[in-house]
């Protein structure tokens, strides 16, 4: 599905309260887990050590780390939605994030977003909410609920 293209920054109040499209799939593989790991200095064994997490997680496998699957925001979100018109665009953060289901090592995530707010900023800017639901393929929860801010700088 082609990304939701927006013309200019001042027309992306028309699309406040509409949902704008999904994303691709993408594998979360056991090596991005440990690259994140040594990024991150999180080495909690429910990430990275296979054989334990096989025998004593309730997951019964290693997990991603939840900021992990957030951090797929940048890639997923301009399968989602293209701004046009933009010198640059900055992630300002999180509004809030709930985890509710793991992302198993070896699942496939895609990225579902809506825009919910739009704030003008000065020098033509535009800051920008985007509600993001990222499911894990099969999965009966959402592995991530997020609203997400990212500013557009004409």
């Amino acid at each position: 599905m082609p990304p939701t293209v927006v013309p200019s920054i001042g027309a992306l109040k028309s699309l406040v309260g509409q949902k704008l499209g999904v994303s691709e799939w993408v594998t979360v593989t056991q090596q991005q887990i440990n690259s994140f790991a040594d990024a991150t200095g999180d080495h909690q064994w429910i990430h990275v050590d296979v054989e334990r997490a096989k025998r004593e997680s309730p997951f019964k496998q290693p997990i991603a780390h939840g900021y992990l699957t957030i951090s797929l925001a940048p890639v997923l979100l301009p399968q989602v939605v293209r701004v046009e018109g933009v010198r640059m665009a900055v992630n300002y953060g999180l509004e809030s994030m709930r985890l509710p289901a793991p992302v198993p090592s070896g699942a496939r995530v895609r990225m579902s977003a809506e825009m919910k707010d739009v704030r003008d900023m000065p020098g033509g800017g535009a800051r920008v909410t985007f509600g993001m639901v990222f499911e894990v393929e099969g999965g009966a929860k959402p592995a991530c609920i997020a609203d997400a801010i990212y500013v557009y700088y004409p």
